[in-house]
């Protein structure tokens, strides 16, 4: 049974009069109910015959009486606050001594202005004009004259009660649609809240974003210009934060990142602003600064509370950063430029290792510009065809023969000149190129080794460094392939070098990677090798076909013993395991000396300073050098002619003869010029010149 149901079955109804008899007469109408009416209607029906008719259903009216005014006052005081209020009442006009009917209606009005009124009077000492004038114009008031008809009091309180419960069933309906709307409205002010909050605030740490970082800057500039009170911004850069999500996945990283913002607002005061302007770099506004020391003890806190270690999965991970730290006005008269003159700064920060903190200085802009411009030329090298390999060999410590050359990758850059890969390749591994650099390189490599092997000149295994970060890609297989068969080189001619460190990271899927590679024919070497943290269980489990000893070690090889004990004991290592070792670095015949006498492989050579060098001692003074640009396809800088009708273009055949020593290597009939660029070939062996007692060995060519 619902609401209105239950207040249509229970209308109740007050009978207010001074005579007790005329309550009965009311009883007696209004209280007659459905089992009397049937009793009616059998009696006649026994007295008369008449079949029996369907007795009319009469409302269940709930009947209370009261004789005077007071008395009916309480009791629609009490049955409002039960929450059964009346539906009606019938108030008689005389009730001596008490309060006559006028007064009693309006003090009933007070106390429940939704009861419906009947007046009920014998004498006429009031018209409906002095009824008006003190009760005013209403719909909820019947006069009913006495003596009445028991119809008339049942039409008045049957039409009365059913408009009460029609305006009973509405306010309910427009209470509950005020409800309603006031729950959407609630609601829709939420929403609003939080759609200005999110536009505001960091959707992650809950930090204010840029937006509200840029708010906040132009009060606390509005602040410093009136006050003549500086401040000091800080730009903070995890350190390493991409090998925390490649490691361990993104959500990890938004733990992280939760940990530091929290950390970090425990920092500054209510004042100040900590806000997260990207993915692991936040800013502090650190609001008036008055000394350049209040700014480094923060970033100096900042390092110290990220030193605890953070727990996730069961790992601790240790978190740094990198801070810089820019003033206003002193380090610039806008929001925009204080923002870039901490960015740089921050950037310094990181290039002199992380976990620090530098305060601006004017050439830092330049270093950044610098970089931001080096970044945007990267993108255009390759599609420019700026970059070239370089092929330095790698020689048999014992015997002397050349069986393999690395290829190593170098930048033509139209206005920098030839930029090597300890100023790029970081960079592209930074901004993501490092992938379509690496596999260009496979595939030049690979083709410029088939092309010597078309010449029939050269049958050397070219060696490729893969980076860490192309080698975790997935796709190396597909590339190595790739490039195998575009050049249609045999693979057991391409050599794939891999750090240490990029082997170790994921042993397993590493082993399983290194295993297809060697199905497929390419052999396999560790780099770097010494210098990261290997297992040897993994290093026993791995198909790799060489180690290559650090140039860290053979630098000092001849003067400090340790690291000629460490050299032997990894050669030791690697023939145990039926690996080749190469050294790298090799400068002197002392150190080639010492990694013959412990059994080191191949060594290969220290590059010099200059990528192309020009002839050797001795070189014939008429000889020219000419320069040829041949689509950056690992051509060499320079290439050596004797004849001047040929100069400004390749020659159409060539002959090469290498001395180094007593032993010669001739290669005669190069007539490709595809092939020039063995000469580049030539130029590495000639770095091999080493130099004792002063007196350089003569090599020719």
């Amino acid at each position: 049974m619902n609401i209105v149901q239950a207040q249509i079955e229970d209308i109740r109804i007050l009978i207010t009069d001074d005579n007790a008899a005329i309550h009965d007469d009311f009883r007696r109408i209004l209280a007659t109910g459905a089992e009397d009416d049937a009793n009616l209607a059998e009696a006649e029906n026994l007295l008369f015959g008449d079949p029996a008719a369907t007795p009319a259903h009469h409302p269940a009216y709930a009947l209370d009486f009261a004789l005077q005014g007071e008395q009916a006052v309480r009791c629609v005081k009490r049955a409002r606050a039960d929450g059964r209020p009346y539906a009606m009442a019938f108030v008689d006009m005389r009730m001596p001594p008490g309060w006559d009917g006028l007064e009693t209606i309006e003090r009933l009005w007070e106390e429940d202005p939704g009861v419906q009124i009947v007046i009920c009077s014998a004498h006429s000492d009031y018209d409906w004009k002095d009824i008006f004038e003190r009760l005013g114009h209403s719909d909820k008031l019947l006069i009913l004259k006495k003596p009445f008809e028991p119809i008339e009091v049942l039409q008045s309180a049957s039409a009365l009660s059913r408009k009460w419960q029609h305006e009973r069933a509405l306010e309910a309906h427009v209470e509950s649609l005020e409800q309603v709307i006031t729950a959407r409205t609630e609601k829709l002010e939420a929403a609003n809240l939080q759609l200005r909050h999110l536009a505001t605030h960091d959707a992650l740490t809950g930090l204010p974003n840029r937006v509200l970082l840029d708010d906040r800057l132009a009060q606390a500039i509005a602040h410093a210009d009136r006050d003549a009170q500086p401040f000091a911004v800080l730009m903070l850069d995890l350190d390493r934060f991409k090998l925390i999500n490649d490691s361990f996945g993104h959500r990890s990283g938004d733990i992280v990142l939760n940990e530091v913002a929290r950390r970090l607002r425990g920092l500054v005061r209510s004042i100040d602003t900590v806000a997260r302007v990207g993915g692991d770099e936040f800013v502090l506004v650190v609001s008036p600064s008055a000394a350049r020391a209040d700014a480094e003890e923060i970033c100096r806190s900042a390092n110290e509370v990220l030193r605890t270690p953070i727990q996730l999965g069961g790992v601790d991970l240790h978190v740094s950063s990198s801070i810089g730290i820019a003033f206003y006005p002193s380090d610039g008269g806008s929001a925009e430029s204080v923002l870039a003159h901490a960015d740089a700064a921050m950037y310094c920060a990181k290039e002199r290792g992380g976990n620090n903190y530098q305060c601006f200085a004017p050439g830092m802009k330049s270093v950044a510009l610098e970089r931001v411009s080096l970044e945007s030329e990267l993108h255009q090298a390759l599609k420019l065809e700026q970059f070239a390999l370089f092929y330095q060999p790698k020689v048999d410590t014992a015997t002397g023969d050349i069986h393999s050359a690395e290829a190593l990758i170098r930048w033509h850059h139209p206005q920098r000149g030839l930029i090597l890969p300890t100023q790029f390749i970081p960079l592209a591994e930074e901004c993501g190129l490092i992938h379509e650099i690496g596999a260009w390189v496979l595939r030049e490599a690979c083709r410029q080794c088939k092309a010597w092997q078309r010449a029939g000149q050269l049958s050397l295994r070219v060696a490729v460094n893969v980076a860490a970060s192309q080698f975790r890609r997935g796709d190396l297989l597909e590339v190595v392939r790739s490039a195998l068969e575009e050049s249609q080189l045999d693979p057991r001619f391409l050599e794939i070098e891999l750090t240490e460190s990029a082997v170790m990271t994921n042993p397993e899927d590493s082993a399983a990677v290194l295993e297809q590679l060697s199905r497929m024919g390419v052999l396999v070497s560790v780099d770097d090798f010494g210098t990261g943290y290997s297992s040897m269980s993994y290093l026993r489990r791995f198909p790799i076909d060489k180690l290559k000893i650090d140039r860290s070690f053979i630098t000092d090889l001849t003067t400090h013993a340790d690291d000629a004990s460490i050299v032997q004991a990894i050669v030791s290592l690697a023939h145990g395991l039926r690996l080749k070792v190469v050294a790298e670095g090799v400068e002197t015949l002392e150190q080639l000396k010492i990694l013959q006498s412990v059994g080191c492989d191949l060594e290969r050579h220290a590059p010099s300073p200059r990528q192309s060098p020009p002839g050797p001692p001795g070189f014939p003074a008429n000889r020219l050098t000419r320069s040829w640009p041949v689509g950056q396809r690992g051509i060499p800088e320079h290439t050596h002619v004797d004849d001047q009708k040929q100069i400004g273009k390749p020659p159409a055949q060539l002959s090469i003869g290498i001395r180094i020593g007593d032993r010669t290597h001739k290669f005669s009939g190069i007539g490709s010029h595809e092939l020039i660029a063995s000469f580049q070939l030539c130029r590495c062996l000639y770095q091999l010149v080493l130099v004792e007692q002063g007196s350089a060995v003569r090599n020719a060519c």
